[in-house]
């Protein structure tokens, strides 16, 4: 949609560029809100030279947010005009509704998302200090009593920024920073007034000039007056749908840093939106989250829906699976499972969303309408052992087997346990398998489904459940049994024969330190030497690289070739494994990895089982 003071923009990513209007009423129980120049900061200490205490961000962060009942056409929701959901009496009816009955598993933030300093004609309030001034018609009490309210129920507050001094902050550079003697904002931003941001809303801060990074610091002591516990800093670059030097904002991460950690108030910081994974290090570095994707609203008239853009999370989640961790975590955005038809979803849409929310750590956030959670919806976010594969100290899930309709996804635990999802992303029904040897292991296991709370007993060799369209399952399996004996084959050995463009490279990261790329439009790389004792399908493990998705056909001999694609490794110098099935026939066999038309990963060796699944 078009705004009055933004560009037209793409269906998604609109987190901060639209049009609010206003809904009427007033919070219960609130204090008037302090001066907007007061500076002092909370009493918690911060760890020195991160803005962070110990704990913040040991684990994905669980809550709600605003942004998806604002974006979403549902009847009823924006009553006042489109995005007109964002007010003070709303935002604490869901904060009230989080308290009691998200609140004992875990939900604390109350986040607060874009258009909370604008009036309905998106007319934004600053000030004296080009900082951002709640609009007094939709939060009446200002953004601290907000906090206090919020806090006064056992709560987190979090609010939003976009990155940049925004355009209409400028004030023909003549606006003082508060604290900051001499510096105005002509002093912050470059001489030539370029933007930045995913929406081309704000001037580009020049940290060249000292007086940038104290605009920064007054941003940041006017959001610890208020007592607000975490920032989402939006449309943040490279990323955004941007790139380029006007839309590389890491500087602007890096500032928001140093100023949280001069408050001494820990203040999460997270970034949005679809951050380039080329600078993984940078917002691991600098912040406490990340969102790796677009907006998952589909601003329609429900709050998402399957193909806008929950699916798009399978193919774009692999890639980013091992720059999560305590510090720092994959943001997927808000799981919104709790509202049935508000939602958009089928039941089983909405457990898989759930599922892979869950498995992937992401935060668990939600923007549903808390106060008309039906009660599938409450089952799934409240589903305790669920919520422990997010919370938990294992590693985050990824597929195990290539990025067909058809998925398996699996972490290791701590413990010996493997956490493991079955998915079926095809839009009809379809039996799924996890063959123990695809998860490293043989023989036995017990299989607890935890949606179901339910010991399902032990089984043998894998599980293989029918799931409905876009369904899933969730287990824990506990192996029995020993490792899974392979015989291994480098992609680079003299035996194998290279077609079209293939050819062997260098790679630290490769067995043996090499591997076989240029494999497109043609390229064929064909290990002539797998030699198996007996006749059968087995579950062949590819080592591979690839910074994107791509297919590759796979035969065997003089057998029918199988398209599969293989998940993103992140970029080009990351090997990770998946198990596609091959049928051998006892003695010497060949696999073939063809490009076809397309471009395929690059293949570092494959790993061959003793024996074929059984």
């Amino acid at each position: 949609m078009r705004s009055p003071s933004y560009p037209v923009l793409p269906a998604r990513g609109l987190a901060a560029a639209v049009a609010l209007t206003l809904t009427a009423g007033l919070g219960t129980g609130i204090a008037t809100a302090a001066p907007a120049t007061a500076r002092t900061g909370s009493a918690h200490t911060a760890t020195a030279g991160t803005g962070t205490a110990p704990d913040l961000a040991a684990k994905p962060f669980m809550g709600w947010s605003s942004w998806s009942m604002q974006s979403s056409k549902y009847p009823g929701l924006n009553p006042d005009g489109d995005y007109s959901y964002l007010t003070e009496a709303n935002v604490l009816k869901q904060a009230d509704a989080l308290a009691k009955k998200l609140k004992p598993y875990g939900y604390t933030y109350v986040n607060i998302d874009s258009g909370w300093w604008r009036d309905q004609d998106w007319k934004p309030a600053f000030d004296a200090h080009a900082r951002q001034r709640a609009d007094p018609d939709r939060f009446p009490h200002g953004m601290k009593a907000v906090a206090d309210h919020i806090h006064g129920l056992g709560l987190k507050a979090g609010i939003y920024l976009p990155v940049g001094l925004e355009k209409e902050a400028y004030g023909d550079g003549k606006v003082p920073v508060d604290d900051a003697d001499g510096c105005t904002t002509a002093d912050i931003v470059h001489g030539d007034l370029r933007t930045t941001n995913g929406w081309d809303s704000a001037y580009k801060l020049d940290f060249g000039k000292p007086c940038a990074q104290k605009y920064i610091d007054s941003q940041a002591r006017l959001l610890a007056s208020w007592g607000y516990d975490f920032l989402k800093l939006d449309g943040v670059g490279p990323g955004s749908f941007k790139s380029g030097d006007n839309y590389d904002n890491v500087a602007d991460v890096a500032a928001w840093q140093r100023a949280i950690a001069a408050t001494g108030r820990p203040m999460h910081l997270e970034l949005s939106w679809s951050l380039d994974i080329g600078h993984a290090a940078d917002w691991k570095k600098h912040s406490q989250g990340w969102r790796v994707d677009t907006d998952v609203e589909c601003y329609c008239n429900t709050l998402v829906s399957w193909e806008n853009s929950v699916d798009d999370r399978f193919t774009d989640t692999p890639g980013w699976t091992r720059h999560a961790g305590p510090g720092g975590w994959n943001d997927l955005d808000s799981l919104d499972v709790g509202n049935g038809a508000m939602d958009g979803l089928t039941k089983a849409e909405r457990q898989t969303y759930a599922t892979l929310w869950a498995i992937a750590k992401s935060p668990l956030y939600t923007g549903d309408d808390l106060t008309r959670l039906d009660d599938y919806g409450v089952k799934l976010l409240t589903n305790r052992e669920v919520i422990a594969v997010d919370q938990g100290d294992g590693p985050p899930a990824r597929p195990v087997t290539p990025s067909d309709p058809q998925q398996v996804w699996a972490a290791k635990n701590p413990d010996g346990t493997t956490t493991v999802a079955l998915f079926n992303l095809a839009d009809s029904p379809s039996a799924v398998t996890a063959d123990f040897s695809a998860l490293g292991f043989t023989g036995r296991a017990s299989v607890r489904d935890l949606w179901n709370h339910e010991n399902l007993g032990t089984y043998r060799n894998g599980i293989t459940e029918a799931l409905p369209a876009h369904g899933s399952r969730l287990f824990t399996v506990t192996p029995h049994g020993g490792a899974v004996a392979t015989t291994g084959y480098e992609a680079e050995a003299a035996a194998n024969t290279l077609g079209g463009r293939a050819s062997v490279a260098d790679c630290a990261a490769c067995s043996g330190g090499k591997k076989v790329g240029d494999l497109y439009t043609g390229g064929t790389l064909r290990f002539n030497d797998i030699v198996v004792d007996r006749p059968g399908t087995y579950l062949v493990k590819v080592a591979y690289i690839s910074g994107d998705a791509r297919p590759v056909n796979v035969s065997a001999g003089s057998g029918a070739a199988t398209r599969h694609t293989f998940p993103s490794t992140g970029d080009w110098g990351t090997v990770e494994t998946v198990s596609v099935p091959v049928t051998l026939k006892a003695g010497r066999n060949t696999l073939t990895f063809d490009s076809g038309p397309d471009y395929a990963p690059d293949i570092d060796r494959v790993d061959v089982p003793s024996s074929p699944r059984q």
